[in-house]
């Protein structure tokens, strides 16, 4: 295909998530199986442009002045991609599959200067109801936090140490460009492609398949590091999931003590086994969505007590930018309920002076240092831990100003952001209990 025929793909795709409210990777996939003549370059391209759009929708709708699909494709197209207006307009006259001719408007608003003047959601790519939420977290940096969360991530990848060491990882992976992340010891950070590049494509390597390597964000690989687990200790996981964080634990572990993963979505958890087996880990026990019972049998004697709390993902935005625009109200107070709930689950596990770490990848105050105060509030013996010594036992070096998050007279956690830490965005309180 020609970029002609790409960029009416893309609005296609558009076009159908406006109708179907799906996720834009299911309705990406779905162009891909009717249109088979389409190749993975093809795809890949598409893909990029209809994220692309998402990733900017509200800076390039003010731009262009309509919201519409083919202005959003097209602003992407010239705008983000850095394609010469003359290229477009020479596209469209002659690629038959590609959209209509460019209108006075539309030529105006792609050669102009941008949305000066625009107010501050819009300069950030947020929805409009959340301007609030972020400016609290951020204050002034509001709109270069949100500028953050509007990029292309990275693929980044942690070395697994039960089998390999990040320079193995690196000479391994040496074709695809590798460099060792700036803050995780572990990490390994595949740069984001431009325009029509595909990701690389890193499950397919050999190191993968033997489970030198898992694909993980740097954010999270120092989450788990913050967690401050050590070798013999007794663990849970109590938000499992796909197993990320879980495998993290244990390498840092060196496989000793127990690590017990449970997630009360079994569909979650179902991922976990192979991944596990895999990268070699011995010492994690799977509890399964139904076995509660083994669950409760944990409670009082965990030194650690991981809270991956479920959230709104407002820090995955650069990886899935077609769900800032459909978060709502009402699925955050869902959000905050489930993290009050499944704080009071974990809550009784923790042994007396055992630690209760609570992280999520959102950056909202209402699901992070909210939940927070609030918890600790209604647990008199839990005591947020100093976040300078928090980094320092983690990884052996001073905590950045920029990566402290007030918790509202309880001192200092931990928040990551794009624009700050060049991470996904995680929030990382620890607090331990009275011994």
């Amino acid at each position: 295909m020609r970029d002609g025929g790409r960029i009416e793909a893309a609005i296609e795709v558009l076009e159908r998530l406006e109708r179907e409210h799906r996720p834009a990777t299911d309705v990406l996939r779905d162009w891909g199986n009717a249109h088979r003549f389409a190749g993975s370059g093809d795809r890949a391209a598409i893909g990029n442009l209809v994220h692309d759009a998402l990733r900017c929708r509200a800076s390039l709708a003010w731009r262009m002045g309509s919201e519409s699909p083919r202005a959003l494709v097209l602003a992407a197209y010239v705008v983000l991609w850095r394609v010469p207006l003359e290229r477009l307009e020479t596209l469209l006259a002659e690629d038959r599959h590609a959209p209509a001719p460019l209108g006075e408007a539309e030529r105006a608003a792609l050669a102009g200067e941008g949305p000066a003047g625009a107010p501050p959601h819009v300069l950030a790519d947020i929805p409009e109801w959340l301007e609030p939420s972020f400016s609290r977290a951020f204050g002034p940096r509001l709109v270069e936090e949100g500028r953050g969360l509007a990029a292309r991530a990275p693929v980044d990848l942690r070395a697994n140490t039960l089998k390999s060491s990040r320079d193995k990882v690196l000479a391994a992976l040496a074709r695809f460009a590798p460099a060792p992340t700036t803050l995780s010891p572990l990490g390994i950070r595949l740069a984001p492609g431009e325009g029509p590049a595909r990701a690389p494509q890193v499950q397919a390597e050999p190191g993968y398949q033997k489970g030198w390597f898992e694909i993980q964000d740097e954010g999270s690989q120092l989450a788990a590091l913050l967690a401050g687990a050590t070798a013999g200790e007794q663990v849970a996981d109590v938000c499992a999931g796909g197993g990320g964080k879980t495998l993290a634990l244990s390498a840092i572990m060196a496989n000793k003590g127990q690590i017990h993963a449970f997630d009360a979505d079994r569909n979650r958890l179902a991922g976990i086994f192979e991944r596990l087996d895999r990268a070699g880990t011995r010492n994690v026990q799977v509890i399964a969505a139904n076995e509660r019972d083994r669950l409760d049998a944990l409670d009082g004697r965990m030194d650690l007590v991981l809270v991956d709390a479920p959230c709104t993902g407002t820090g995955t935005w650069r990886r899935r930018p077609d769900a800032k625009w459909r978060l709502s109200q009402a699925q955050l107070e869902q959000r905050i309920a489930d993290q009050n709930e499944v704080l009071a689950l974990a809550e009784p596990k923790v042994k007396p002076g055992g630690r209760l770490v609570y992280v999520t990848c959102s950056l909202l105050p209402e699901e992070n240092e909210d939940r927070v105060a609030e918890f600790l509030a209604g647990h008199p013996d839990f005591a947020l831990a100093d976040a300078d010594a928090v980094w320092r036992a983690g990884l052996g070096n001073d905590l950045p100003e920029a990566f402290r998050a007030p918790v509202a007279g309880l001192g200092n956690a931990i928040r990551l952001t794009p624009a700050s830490a060049g991470t996904d965005g995680f929030f990382v309180a620890v607090m331990r209990r009275a011994a």
